[in-house]
């Protein structure tokens, strides 16, 4: 098993938009062996300009802990080349599963690390915003294990952030509807993000230490899905509306 030469096999995966066969066999890795094929593989984003700038939360719905058959969350890093304009547009062809969920957005004020309580992730936010991420799982028929989809950077691949609202904005049960052309897709709220979206925060918190790494200011933190993902077609709008926070959109542009 070699660590950068699995992350290069998925990076190639994501920049050509090719699905990879899962990791077995030789190329098989434990969870910790993946979050350090994780790391490679952001350096190769960044080796071609990228920026992180911040991480994204995986497996903050309890049904999909116990479906994966874990009892913590994962995460991925978000990278400057990974940002959607709000209202902007995206290839599907630069995808191989192009999904989509409705997530709420932290923007940091101060550093966190560690083990903090909600109260003080609460502190250190500046912002909070509706956000959407697009998932794109690099492996054949969206098909992984809980290390496949860490070291693929938790299925992370793009994500678009709304306006900006308040730090003290009670985020705990909002209702949200997600639409393609206007048409209901997915309905629910922030109540499934671990009961609290500030909960993802804590646990980011957390996480990142063990990788050695702290939520810094500026950085951004989206907490999770608040509904099940959804499969992207070309040529829709894609809005999000929140109780709250206002909504937040993008489209996919049509095939040629």
């Amino acid at each position: 098993m070699n660590i950068q030469r699995i992350a290069k096999r998925l990076d190639a995966a994501a920049v050509h938009a090719e699905a990879t066969p899962q990791l077995t066999g030789d190329d098989a890795v434990t969870l910790e062996q993946a979050y350090a094929v994780q790391r490679e593989l952001i350096t190769h984003r960044i080796a071609r300009g990228a920026r992180q700038v911040g991480i994204k939360m995986g497996f903050t719905s309890r049904a999909k802990m116990a479906q994966m058959g874990v009892s913590d969350l994962i995460w991925g890093r978000l990278t400057s080349d990974m940002w959607i304009e709000e209202g902007g547009s995206i290839d599907l062809s630069d995808f191989v599963h192009p999904r989509v969920e409705p997530e709420v957005c932290f923007l940091m004020g101060k550093r966190l690390e560690g083990h903090v309580t909600p109260l003080e992730a609460l502190a250190a936010v500046e912002a909070v915003a509706p956000a959407l991420e697009v998932i794109d799982s690099r492996y054949c028929d969206f098909r992984f294990s809980l290390p496949d989809v860490v070291a693929d950077n938790a299925s992370s691949s793009g994500f678009v952030v709304g306006a900006w609202h308040r730090p003290d904005t009670d985020l705990r049960n909002l209702g949200l509807v997600m639409s393609f052309d206007g048409r209901a897709v997915a309905m629910g709220s922030t109540a499934a993000i671990l009961g609290a979206p500030v909960r993802a925060l804590v646990s980011a918190a957390r996480l990142a230490a063990e990788q050695g790494e702290a939520l810094e200011p500026g950085s951004l933190v989206l907490a999770g899905a608040a509904t099940a993902a959804v499969t992207l077609r070309p040529g829709v709008a894609v809005r999000c509306e929140f109780q709250n926070l206002g909504s937040v959109a993008f489209e996919t542009r049509r095939e040629e």
